[in-house]
């Protein structure tokens, strides 16, 4: 069984919240979200901000937060062999409501089917916002490009009201 090994990052002026399923291999060694070095989830939110792209993990913080966006994962734990979310057994969610209380997050957003599916199943029904998908930054899901990426996630920069 994996537990989820870090915090989410977040503040009080957050609007909007990005979840991935569990981290990756690499991200639970380098100790942050998304740090494989071919994930493309930094490169977009780069790009979508103009701002430049972010190394360490203190960077990539302030910019999430910057443009007040949090950051978690959807499980608190679960069997998994790799990364490949089609892994996932038994799957134990966060709970969501502490964080949503504790800002002004009004959209969640998830990066893969996976993730969606999970939260929809599990999470929906407590935290009354629908969740909005976007495609996976994962160097595994090389079948979408940087282009297309960069179109569905800019709605981050303006994220929809609560369950729309």
């Amino acid at each position: 069984m994996l537990i989820h090994p870090f915090e989410p990052v977040y503040d009080g002026d957050c609007t909007a919240l990005v979840l991935g399923t569990m981290p990756s291999p690499v991200s639970r060694e380098k100790g942050f979200y998304y740090a494989h070095p071919k994930n493309r989830f930094w490169a977009v939110l780069a790009a979508l901000f103009d701002e430049p792209f972010p190394v360490s993990p203190d960077d990539r913080r302030r910019l999430a937060l910057k443009h007040h966006i949090a950051l978690w994962d959807v499980l608190a734990s679960c069997e998994i062999e790799g990364a490949s979310d089609s892994r996932i057994k038994n799957p134990v969610c966060n709970d969501f409501l502490p964080l949503l209380e504790n800002s002004k997050i009004k959209s969640v957003f998830t990066t893969g089917g996976k993730a969606y599916t999970l939260y929809m199943k599990h999470c929906y029904v407590r935290t009354g916002i629908a969740a909005v998908p976007l495609p996976s930054t994962s160097p595994a899901n090389c079948r979408v490009t940087l282009p297309e990426l960069l179109k569905q996630y800019a709605a981050l920069r303006h994220p929809p009201p609560c369950g729309t």
